[in-house]
């Protein structure tokens, strides 16, 4: 397992089936980032406790919400325009590079807050992607579980 957050975001997110259960659990309403964190924790075997799901949620929603969402919904409103305007295109890309550093930003905080947490106390995968998920007022059950799978490998 990678050790910091960003090298285990980029090897499970290639995993087979993530990135479309990531796309689905963002179309619900939740921040992939947190949930990233979260699978990232419980692979570690950190403790999830209420007080640690409201730290992440106070340093991680407002940077989503001020910064990532904001790019991601300009690239999105983009599309259409940008496929039959070459330079729109180009700025979309720039736009898409820029938001995913953004979270990569994002991602860098959260586990700097989190990196020193204990390890190996707990198998508390499910309550760390549940608890980071309950914001998603429509949230995909399946989506979130093929995130456990890809995390567990079961």
């Amino acid at each position: 397992m990678s050790s910091d957050l960003w090298s285990f975001t980029l090897k499970t997110y290639a995993r087979p089936g993530v990135e479309q259960a990531c796309l689905n659990l963002q179309a619900a309403g939740a921040n992939v980032c947190l949930l990233l964190c979260a699978a990232w924790l419980g692979a570690r075997g950190v403790a999830c406790t209420a007080q640690r799901l409201q730290q992440l949620q106070t340093l991680g929603q407002p940077w989503h919400d001020e910064v990532v969402r904001p790019l991601r919904q300009l690239r999105t409103q983009w599309r259409p325009t940008a496929n039959a305007d070459p330079e729109l295109a180009v700025l979309r890309e720039q736009v898409k590079a820029l938001e995913l550093e953004a979270e990569r930003q994002l991602l860098l905080r959260l586990e700097a807050l989190a990196g020193e947490w204990s390890e190996d106390e707990a198998q508390d995968l499910t309550n760390w992607l549940e608890g980071l998920a309950a914001e998603a007022a429509n949230l995909n059950r399946d989506a979130l579980q093929a995130l456990r799978v890809a995390v567990t490998g079961a």
